[in-house]
């Protein structure tokens, strides 16, 4: 209570202070609920600058959803599924390429927290009938894959994947491969060693498609799928387009060689489906996914410095790590957990802080950088107006 109030009730008769204090009350509660709208006013200016910008080098479509913890989520969509195809919706399938593996990494950290899967578990017996190991005292792990440390060189074999060779072949050539570091001791980005964990479901009679569903999408109530096939047989899907000049773009056919390792890149879903997604990473859903899983998938592991130099980002990031199947950023002093996706067609990129307890999923069916911009902006603000927040809660205090 305020030293005026305080000083104003003094020498007043009972049922006077009592009428005073009831006024006081009323003012509180009309006054909030329009400064809340006013903090948040920020978002709808973000969103639409974001559609602005699109509009200026033609992108075809997107959809974006931002989720503040415990609050209705803003959505904003964008475009065509293709030209003279039906506007993008809430419902709309898009590829999220890499985004996928925060799908991965939640599903093997809830089927450790179940004890079906270990993330220590060598893969000399998941799959046995791959050798990957170099170094006997060093065994590469479940969670080396899921943590990109594995000390293959980065990216090793991609080009076999995008030369359509299937996935078995794949992992075989890997295992010929030299590593660059002991695993756990370096960043080495994978995409080919995330059909390990494909392999492995089939020895279980399951897929990673199936335990997805059992043990996310299902209880999530998400519509995501995996697959080629699952995106095309949807009905509401937007078709990815590539660039032919900064502004110009040309619808495309969906490639299936990412799909063959889906655990790295093959899961599908709407923007409906990704507000499901950040919420369960903001904890309101601690029945699928808790705070023990978050925090086993966020602590930093190996540090990312490359990402110190992204463009957009480089500015505002103190820290950059991978933790498991999540990028983990100090963003100016604030945990943000990213990740990215990129296939021919398609970008995506999810982000949450826990701190902010704030999310942001961005989707599009476009190969656009605007996405890199228009993410590292969403930070920018939201660590801004976090800050304004602050200093308006100091003022009250103060008063």
């Amino acid at each position: 209570m305020t030293p005026y109030i305080i000083k104003s009730i003094q020498g007043l008769s009972r049922q006077q202070a009592w009428s005073l204090l009831l006024a006081f009350t009323l003012l509180l509660v009309v006054f909030r609920p329009s400064a809340q709208v006013n903090e948040n006013d920020w978002i709808d200016d973000y969103v639409n600058s974001f559609a602005v910008q699109a509009k200026k080098v033609n992108i075809p479509g997107f959809a974006v959803v931002i989720v503040k913890k415990g609050q209705p989520a803003q959505f904003k969509y964008y475009g065509l599924t293709e030209h003279g195809g039906t506007a993008i919706n809430r419902d709309t399938k898009f590829r999220l390429a890499s985004v996928s593996k925060t799908f991965t990494a939640t599903l093997v950290a809830k089927q450790n927290s179940e004890k079906t899967l270990d993330w220590q578990s060598p893969l000399a017996t998941l799959t046995p009938e791959y050798t990957f190991d170099n170094f006997n005292d060093k065994p590469i792990l479940l969670r080396h894959i899921i943590g990109q440390s594995t000390g293959f060189m980065p990216n090793a074999y991609d080009n076999l994947i995008e030369a359509n060779y299937n996935r078995p072949r794949v992992l075989r050539e890997m295992g010929k491969l030299d590593s660059i570091c002991k695993p756990g001791f370096c960043y080495t980005y994978q995409n080919a060693l995330f059909g390990v964990l494909e392999e492995y479901y089939k020895t279980q009679n399951s897929s990673f498609s199936q335990e997805l569903s059992k043990d996310l999408f299902t209880p999530l109530k998400m519509k995501s799928s995996v697959g080629r096939t699952a995106l095309e047989n949807s009905g509401n899907w937007a078709k990815p387009h590539a660039a032919v000049s900064r502004s110009k773009w040309r619808k495309v056919a969906v490639k299936e060689d990412y799909y063959r390792f889906s655990p790295a890149a093959g899961v599908n879903a709407s923007i409906s489906d990704m507000e499901i997604w950040l919420r369960a990473m903001l904890l309101e859903y601690p029945e699928v996914v808790n705070a023990t899983m978050v925090e086993q998938m966020t602590l930093p592991r190996v540090e990312t410095k490359n990402e110190l130099g992204r463009r957009e980002w480089r500015k505002h990031l103190i820290t950059a790590h991978y933790g498991l199947g999540w990028r983990v950023y100090n963003f100016k002093g604030i945990d943000v957990n990213y990740h990215g996706g990129w296939v021919q067609g398609y970008r995506a990129d999810v982000a949450f802080s826990p701190t902010l307890e704030t999310g942001i999923a961005i989707l599009m069916n476009a190969e656009s950088n605007l996405i890199n911009t228009i993410s590292a902006k969403f930070w920018e603000q939201a660590v801004i107006h976090k800050d304004d927040e602050k200093n308006k809660t100091a003022q009250v205090i103060s008063h």
